[in-house]
């Protein structure tokens, strides 16, 4: 498969860009011919192998569309792995990041669990290696250790819960009213976000994600000046200073129910902007302005798009699912440990009764 080589430019506050903090190698661009002959063959083999397509809300709209008109889902992280175990389907395609792969596998390890492509990664799980994080925790042995879903299995495999942003404010809630200290990983905005929310004894991994860290507070208060009617939705991995003025803090599937329900008739997304293929077919009216990443200086002012996400296109689709590769293999020891902790939050989520009533169909958990 032709690739072109993206290099992902990270800015800092002066607007200096630095390619040295991720890269990624995003499909050729393809003709509306080219496009059309993969789409149809991609849903030819899906059928042929009983294979079900799985896409994040942050993947090319072509393959969220092509998701939902075979029998997929498009969702947050946490539902792609519960529509992936829970579905009658042997062969999962997962089009996202590699640790949502290793989550559909450790939540149905029976079945082959496909990706496009298994570079396609994450800077949260790459700045959360096993080896430190394991040493981070056995230097506090008396906190219990909460992960976020963007890590490794290995990492899950050493944690006592996983969270994700739907429900990491219920879970961490929960742990300091009965008194434990917690030491999280690896997302320090969402981190600091929790802890001043519930007030729990937090202590942080370093990490943070490369696109909701370009997310700039001061461009987005110039942008709000522009746009007085519109509602800011931030995801809470976003800065502080982006976080203070939002109207709705939430996961993807949070922001998605917020803008087809809200009443606005302007909304400012401070999220990746794949996510706004979704939301647009979902919210044909509303109007959607991308949130601000740049400093004044730098030239791109919303470059909001996680460059591993853009690794997954309909040709490595359409070659995993002719060759069976590349496929995703979890150690078996490791799957089981980390099962553990995926099925405390499962089973901590679906008692809550005020988390059920978060689930907006086609949508995940809010």
């Amino acid at each position: 498969m032709d690739q072109v080589l993206f290099d992902f430019t990270k800015q800092d506050a002066a607007g200096t860009c630095s390619t040295a903090h991720a890269w990624a190698k995003t499909p050729a661009p393809l003709s509306a011919n080219e496009r059309s002959a993969l789409t149809e063959r991609a849903k030819a083999l899906l059928k042929k192998h009983n294979a079900v397509l799985v896409a994040h809300y942050y993947v090319d709209g072509f393959l969220q569309d092509l998701a939902l008109e075979t029998g997929g889902i498009v969702s947050d992280s946490l539902e792609m792995a519960r529509f992936g175990r829970d579905h009658a389907a042997q062969t999962l395609v997962v089009a996202g990041v590699r640790f949502m792969g290793e989550t559909a596998k450790i939540l149905s390890p029976e079945k082959r669990v496909l990706m496009p492509d298994l570079d396609a990664t994450c800077s949260l799980d790459l700045g959360c290696p096993e080896d430190e994080f394991a040493a981070f925790c056995d230097a506090h042995p008396d906190r219990r250790v909460v992960v976020y879903a963007n890590t490794s299995a290995a990492v899950k495999a050493r944690a006592d819960w996983m969270v994700t942003s739907s429900c990491a404010l219920d879970i961490v809630s929960d742990l300091h009213a009965k008194g434990q200290k917690i030491l999280w990983a690896p997302d320090r905005h969402l981190g600091r976000y929790i802890q001043e929310e519930t007030g729990a004894d937090m202590l942080m991994w370093n990490g943070a994600c490369i696109v909701h860290d370009e997310f700039k507070g001061l461009e987005l208060e110039l942008l709000r000046e522009q746009h007085p009617g519109a509602l800011v939705m931030v995801h809470p991995e976003s800065p502080k200073s982006v976080v203070e003025q939002a109207d709705v803090v939430g996961s993807t599937s949070a922001l998605i129910k917020a803008v087809v329900e809200g009443t606005a008739p302007a909304y400012i997304v401070a999220t990746d902007n794949g996510i706004l293929h979704r939301m647009r077919q979902l919210a044909p009216n509303k109007v959607l302005i991308e949130a601000p990443t740049a400093g004044n200086s730098a030239t791109c002012k919303s470059c909001a798009h996680c460059p591993w996400m853009a690794m997954n296109g309909l040709a490595n689709l359409v070659d995993c699912l002719e060759s069976g590769q590349p496929q995703i293999h979890v150690d078996e020891a490791i799957r089981v440990k980390a099962q553990g902790c995926i099925n405390r939050m499962l089973d901590f989520v679906a008692a809550r009764k005020s988390a059920a009533a978060g689930m907006t169909p086609g949508l995940g958990a809010a």
